[in-house]
């Protein structure tokens, strides 16, 4: 049997983030990720990016891996939000929340790059990769964990378990909790393109009949875009030439960029709404996806779960600090007491968007587009909404301040 202070299933964004933030507070850690990680190579035109909020750089900076992310990050310096057809529009900026940028735009590679190399460099931290939970049981104080990592059957136990296992937990799944899960009946179409007048450091979030459509800035004056469509429509439009996709989206999107000159491949995934009702259970944890899985508009799926990393790594280092039971139930307590609201708000926030932006109901959109002119025009209100998305109200543990959990001692 081999005994860990903590096991994190699922060495991803958010998993391997929480080790890493961990990293150095005195606890035995292990990792267990399914999936090796990829071979380096040059990054592609249409690479997968990922929106940071700056509530989620400071969590990104305070454990120790922002600066290699940072040099392939595009900041988001004003956010552009309107109603297509109708006259309904907002500009958010960083002056409205007193930061140099809303946001950055990020290589999911660059980032899960920066990541491996401080785990690689974390004594405390035992990657093993590739292997896969086969079962996990609760026994008194501890949780025993069965592992296959490759041709070996591993035997782990812990005082808490962490599932940051993605969408499709294995560990939810076994413990058969319940989800309020729906689905959109939408698709949401990933692709890359260049404008022929980018507008460096502005992001679009354009809603639409079908869905928001989103064009987030990257480097090089590309932009990924986020075509949220019927699911009806996502074969014809993923089988169209390059030409005929370009065609259709100028038309959907519009020429605040100029014309489109180049499109990248286009992938298809289906969206839905997952949240875990009680993702705390006895001596485990669910985070990041495993826990709650967004419609993407406004961006907040990732971003929500790095707060949850930030808020359960303060509480476990401060339990490990007192001597406290790391999975008891005071330690558990006050991680649910912490993320109880966010979780849950969040999820209505993005369900509500995605929702009241397609419904073609007149009165309706006089009312949303009432809404957005209204807020454009009151800086108060722009404040308290830039605030809301960039992660940076509320109760904020340590690491959403930008200090390290190593350091937390000093500021008391």
């Amino acid at each position: 049997m081999h005994e860990y202070d903590l096991v994190i299933i699922g060495g991803g964004l958010v998993g391997g983030s929480l080790a890493c933030a961990l990293s150095g507070c005195g606890l035995r850690i292990a990792v267990v990720e399914a999936v090796p990680a990829a071979a380096e190579h040059q990054p592609s035109y249409d690479e997968r990016v990922i929106a940071l909020s700056w509530g989620s750089r400071r969590i990104l900076e305070a454990i120790g891996v922002w600066p290699d992310i940072a040099p392939e990050a595009e900041p988001i310096r004003q956010v552009h939000v309107s109603d297509r057809g109708h006259c309904g529009f907002t500009r958010l900026g960083p002056d409205d929340a007193g930061v140099e940028a809303l946001g950055y735009v990020a290589p999911a590679r660059v980032m899960g790059a920066a990541l491996r190399t401080a785990l690689a460099l974390s004594s405390d931290v035992e990657l093993l990769c590739p292997a896969r939970l086969s079962e996990h049981r609760v026994v008194a104080d501890r949780v025993e964990l069965e592992v296959q990592h490759g041709d070996e059957r591993l035997r782990l136990s812990t005082p808490l378990l962490v599932a940051a296992d993605g969408g499709d937990s294995a560990v939810r799944r076994q413990l058969d909790l319940e989800t309020r899960d729906e689905r959109y009946e939408q698709d949401a179409l990933i692709t890359t393109v260049s404008p022929d007048r980018p507008r460096t450091g502005v992001a679009f979030e354009r809603f639409t009949d079908t869905g928001p459509l989103a064009l987030l800035p990257m480097t090089g004056g590309r932009y990924s875009v986020v075509w949220t469509c019927c699911r009806d429509e996502t074969s014809a439009l993923l089988a169209l030439s390059d030409e005929v996709f370009l065609t259709r989206l100028q038309a959907r999107f519009g020429y605040r960029l100029g014309r489109f000159l180049q499109v990248g491949p286009r992938r298809a995934y289906p969206l839905k709404l997952v949240l875990t009702r009680n993702p705390v259970q006895p001596r485990v944890v669910l985070i990041g996806n495993a826990a709650h899985t967004l419609h993407p508009v406004a961006g907040q799926g990732f971003n929500l779960g790095l707060r949850d990393v930030a808020a359960l790594a303060e509480v476990i280092a401060q339990s490990a600090r007192a001597g406290a039971d790391l999975g008891g139930p005071a330690a558990l307590s006050d991680y649910r007491d912490w993320r109880g609201s966010d979780q849950p708000s969040t999820a209505r926030l993005t369900d509500l968007l995605a929702r009241v932006f397609v419904n073609p109901w007149a009165p309706l959109r006089l009312v949303r587009n009432a809404a957005m002119l209204g807020l454009d025009l009151i800086p108060p209100a722009r404040h308290r909404v830039a605030q809301r998305f960039m992660g940076v109200g509320g109760r904020l543990p340590r690491l959403a301040c930008g200090v390290p959990l190593e350091k937390a001692d000093a500021r008391n």
